[in-house]
């Protein structure tokens, strides 16, 4: 059958037939489990297939007693992630995706593809590829798109999810999804708090691929490797390893790797607005 021919139901046929309430459909759509479709004229759809999530969302929940996060870890390993435990322990991603909480965002705002596309100022093709596989975009649309809805990166990215570990040992940090090519930004301190701390990996020639500011102040120091940061297009700044720069955030800053190699940063901004 195809897409446009498969069965599609409101959300009390959806919640009905998951055993749930109507409201509790969309308290899952805000917490990212589970994301319809919009007819024309924006109301829900759900296919055959968001039912049968709901009714494991549902089962989760009552007999497993799981929160949302673990929900949705549990769901996307039974949809075959690839196992972590084979993997190196940087490459580990948080369990929420930033694709599926833009769409989520974009449809509690009643907004089409080619609205929000246009509002931002890229095309709808790549906001509706980041939306279904968290890829595709630089850092500077990405933040562009989290000020948009009102959010910051971090967040999208799953860094303020409750439950966090107190202690982050050498190599067990917990990355990004990731939405950029050739950036991996890995966690150095977990949950809300009152700075983010990263690490940042930068492959050769990987950039920010355009300007971006927001509120705060941030702390960049290069651990290895070299970088170039441009501050409100006219501060250029080489960073070498041992280098440090520290700058108010609302000031316009771009940056690059300009290693022929790996490079890797210390980031920290306060507060976490990034």
């Amino acid at each position: 059958m195809s897409d446009a021919a498969a069965v599609r139901y409101k959300v009390a046929e959806a919640a009905r037939l998951a055993g749930v309430s109507a409201s509790t459909l969309r308290l899952w759509e805000t917490q990212g489990l589970v994301v319809p479709e919009r007819s024309a004229t924006g109301h829900r759809q759900y296919s055959e297939g968001d039912v049968a999530q709901l009714k494991r969302i549902s089962w989760f929940r009552a007999e497993r007693g799981l929160n949302p996060a673990a929900i949705r870890e549990a769901l996307e390993a039974e949809a075959g992630e690839p196992d972590d435990s084979n993997s190196p322990a940087t490459d580990v991603t948080p369990i929420s995706q930033v694709g599926r909480k833009l769409r989520s965002l974009r449809h509690a705002a009643g907004k089409t593809l080619e609205q929000i596309a246009g509002d931002v100022g890229i095309a709808a093709s790549v906001l509706s590829t980041l939306e279904r596989t968290s890829q595709g975009v630089s850092v500077a649309v990405l933040h562009n798109l989290a000020e948009y809805f009102g959010t910051t990166v971090s967040s999208l990215s799953g860094e303020d999810e409750p439950e966090v570990r107190a202690l982050v040992r050498a190599g067990e940090w917990r990355a990004w999804p990731r939405t950029t090519p050739g950036v991996t930004v890995q966690l150095l301190a977990e949950g809300r708090n009152q700075m983010d701390c990263h690490r940042f990996v930068l492959e050769p020639g990987a950039s920010s691929e355009g300007a971006y500011k927001h509120e705060g102040e941030e702390f960049v120091y290069v651990l290895s490797g070299r970088v170039e940061f441009v501050l409100d297009s006219e501060q250029f700044h080489d960073l070498h390893p041992g280098d440090s720069l520290y700058f108010e955030s609302r000031r316009h800053h771009a940056w690059s790797n300009r290693h022929d190699g790996e490079t890797v940063l210390l980031w920290i901004n306060t507060p976490p607005t990034f």
